[in-house]
């Protein structure tokens, strides 16, 4: 999903990034039918009908995963949250960027732990969040 897609994730705004990923989402919706990703994410069917009608349905990173895990040319949901993740952990790193800095540089209200909780993946993100901290991340 998320793997070298968005190169210039820092160049751009959260809320454009954020539109950016659910236009990748409405694809994979699109190409593959609502049905057919219902059944394979377990993603509530007037969420992804409300994504192709082009609204901003509220999505957790794992959810988007899972409807890009639709297609079966795409890696398992999970590998694609993890390396998801992943991105946000290594662009803190070559930032040096520590989950304090992170949060006082994020436009949305998360404190530190929460945000450091989020990123590990040990509570969820959504795709919004997410969308912020990978551009600012990118933008460091």
């Amino acid at each position: 999903m998320l793997r070298g897609e968005f190169a210039s994730a820092g160049e751009t705004s959260p809320a454009a990034l954020h539109g950016t990923y659910l236009d990748r989402l409405r694809e994979t919706v699109e190409s593959v039918g609502v049905e057919t990703v219902v059944k394979r994410s377990g993603v509530d069917e007037a969420v992804l009908e409300a994504l192709v009608a082009g609204d901003r349905p509220e999505l957790t990173l794992e959810a988007a995963a899972s409807v890009l895990a639709a297609d079966p040319e795409s890696p398992p949901g999970e590998t694609l949250a993890a390396e998801a993740r992943d991105i946000l952990l290594m662009g803190m790193t070559t930032a040096i960027v520590d989950v304090e800095a992170l949060a006082a540089g994020l436009s949305v209200d998360l404190d530190p732990k929460e945000l450091q909780q989020k990123v590990e993946g040990r509570h969820p993100i959504t795709l919004a969040e997410y969308a912020h901290i990978h551009h600012f991340l990118e933008a460091q």
